[in-house]
C-alpha cells in the first residue's frame, strides 16, 4: 500500500510540475495553449485508465495468467494510442498555428506516454508496486529537468515535444522490469473488443463523470477564450496535492470502508474523512490566497494574476470534492450499482453550470459553476448514502407495525 500511494504520488507531482515549468517558460498565449494540449491528453489518459487499467487490475490468476494480462493490456493500449495519435496529428499539421503544431506533436508522443502510464496498472495488477514506483521516479527525474532547460517563450509544440520524448527512459525501464512476467505469454487484443468487456461500464463512469467537464474546458478554449483555460488550469494545478488524496482515496477507501462491518460505521467513518478533506480544501485555498503576488508568480509566471483570482472559487470546490468523494466511495461499497446515476446527471449539471458561468461572468463565473456542480453532486450522493435501502425501509416497517398492530387484524 505503501509503495502504491508513493507511485501515486510520484504521478501526480510530475503532472503538477510539468505545468507549473510550462507555465514559467511560457507565454499566457503559450501557456493557455500548452494547456488545452495537456487538457486532451488528461481525457485520453482518464479514459484509457478506465477502459484498460481498471479493468486489469481486477483480473484474478496465477504470475503466467496475470502475466498474459498485463501483455495484452499494454498491447491494446499502444494500439489504441497509435490509433488516436494519428487523427491529432494530421489535424495540428491541417490546422497550423500554434495549437495546430502543439497537437500535432501530442499525436506524436502520445503512443509513448500513454503505454508508459498503463504499465503502472501492470505492476498493479502483478502486485509490485514497487516496480512502478521506479518507472515514475524516474519519469519525474527525467522530465522536470528536460522542461526546465526549455527556453523562455518556449513554442507549446517544443514543450510538448519535450514532455513526451523525455517519458522514453521511464518507458523502458518498465518494459524491462515487466519482461520477466511477459515473456511467451500469449497477446489477446479481442477481448478488449468484446461485448460485455468490464471496462466498457469504467469508461462510460468515466465519460460522464469527470471527462464531461475536462471536454466542456476544451471546447470552452476552441470555441471561445484560451486565455479562460490557461486560467482554470492553472487553477487547478495549484490544487495538485488534494488530486493525490482524493486519487489515494478512490484506490483505498473501498477495501478500508468495507471491513468496517455495518452500514452506519462505513457512513460515519466515509462522513469523518470528508469533512478533513474539505477543510484540507479550505485550508489550502487559504494558504494560496494569502501568498504575495511574487511568490505566485515564482509558481505560475504570468498566469499567476488570472489563475489567483479564480483561487475563492476553486478552493470552494475543492472542499465540496473532498465531501463528494467520499460519498461516492461510500457508494460504490454500499450500492455499487448506485454511482453511475449519481455521475450522468450532476456531472452534466456541472458542465451546464459551468457554460451558463463563464457566459455570466467570464473564467470566474465558469469556476463558479464548477464550484457549485460539485456541490450539488456531492449532496445527491450523500442523501443516496443516507437513503434506506428497500431491504431496510421493509424492516423498519416491519418493525414499527410489530409496536403498533392493527386493531382490526387488518395487516
Amino acid at each position: 500500500m505503501a509503495a502504491s500511494v508513493l507511485d501515486q504520488a510520484a504521478s501526480s507531482l510530475t503532472n503538477i510540475l510539468v505545468l507549473v515549468i510550462a507555465a514559467r517558460v511560457s507565454t499566457t498565449t503559450g501557456f493557455a495553449a500548452f494547456s488545452m494540449v495537456y487538457l486532451t491528453f488528461t481525457v485520453l489518459l482518464g479514459l484509457n485508465v478506465a477502459y484498460v487499467g481498471q479493468a486489469l487490475v481486477l483480473e484474478r490468476g496465477d504470475e503466467h495468467a496475470l502475466g498474459a494480462a498485463c501483455r495484452s493490456a499494454v498491447a491494446f493500449t499502444a494500439c489504441a494510442a497509435c490509433a488516436a495519435g494519428g487523427p491529432l496529428l494530421l489535424g495540428g499539421l491541417l490546422a497550423g498555428g500554434r495549437q495546430g503544431g502543439a497537437f500535432a506533436a501530442l499525436g506524436l508522443v502520445l503512443p509513448l506516454v500513454l503505454v508508459q502510464d498503463g504499465l503502472r496498472y501492470a505492476f498493479s495488477a502483478l502486485r509490485r508496486p514497487g516496480r512502478a514506483l521506479a518507472a515514475d521516479t524516474l519519469r519525474l527525474l527525467c522530465v522536470v529537468p528536460a522542461l526546465v532547460l526549455q527556453p523562455q517563450h518556449a513554442t507549446p509544440a517544443r514543450l510538448v515535444a519535450v514532455w513526451g520524448l523525455s517519458a522514453v527512459p521511464a518507458l523502458l525501464l518498465g518494459l524491462g522490469l515487466l519482461r520477466p512476467f511477459a515473456t511467451g505469454a500469449a497477446v489477446r487484443l479481442r477481448g478488449y473488443l468484446r461485448r460485455g468487456h468490464l471496462g466498457m461500464r469504467f469508461a462510460v463512469e468515466f465519460c460522464v463523470g469527470n471527462a464531461s467537464s475536462q471536454l466542456a474546458v476544451l471546447a470552452l478554449g476552441l470555441l471561445a477564450d484560451p486565455l479562460a483555460v490557461g486560467a482554470l488550469r492553472g487553477a487547478t494545478t495549484l490544487f495538485g496535492p488534494l488530486n493525490v488524496l482524493f486519487t489515494s482515496v478512490n484506490a483505498f477507501g473501498p477495501p478500508v470502508l468495507g471491513r468496517l462491518g455495518g452500514r452506519r460505521a462505513t457512513t460515519r467513518a466515509a462522513a469523518a474523512l470528508g469533512a478533513v478533506l474539505a477543510a484540507l480544501g479550505l485550508g489550502w485555498a487559504a494558504v494560496l490566497y494569502a501568498l504575495p503576488a511574487s511568490a505566485g508568480r515564482h509558481i505560475l509566471g504570468a498566469t499567476w494574476p488570472s489563475a489567483a483570482a479564480l483561487l475563492p472559487a476553486t478552493g470552494g470546490q475543492y472542499a465540496v470534492m473532498g465531501l463528494g468523494t467520499c460519498a461516492l466511495v461510500t457508494l460504490r461499497v454500499l450500492t455499487p450499482r448506485a454511482t453511475l446515476s449519481v455521475q450522468v446527471v450532476f456531472s452534466l449539471l456541472t458542465v451546464v453550470l459551468m457554460l451558463t458561468g463563464y457566459r455570466v461572468g467570464g473564467a470566474s463565473g465558469a469556476a463558479w459553476g464548477l464550484a457549485a456542480g460539485s456541490a450539488l453532486k456531492a449532496t445527491a450522493a450523500w442523501l443516496r448514502v443516507l437513503r434506506p435501502r428497500p431491504a431496510e425501509r421493509a424492516a423498519r416497517t416491519g418493525v414499527s407495525a410489530a409496536r403498533h398492530p392493527d386493531p382490526d387484524g387488518v395487516s
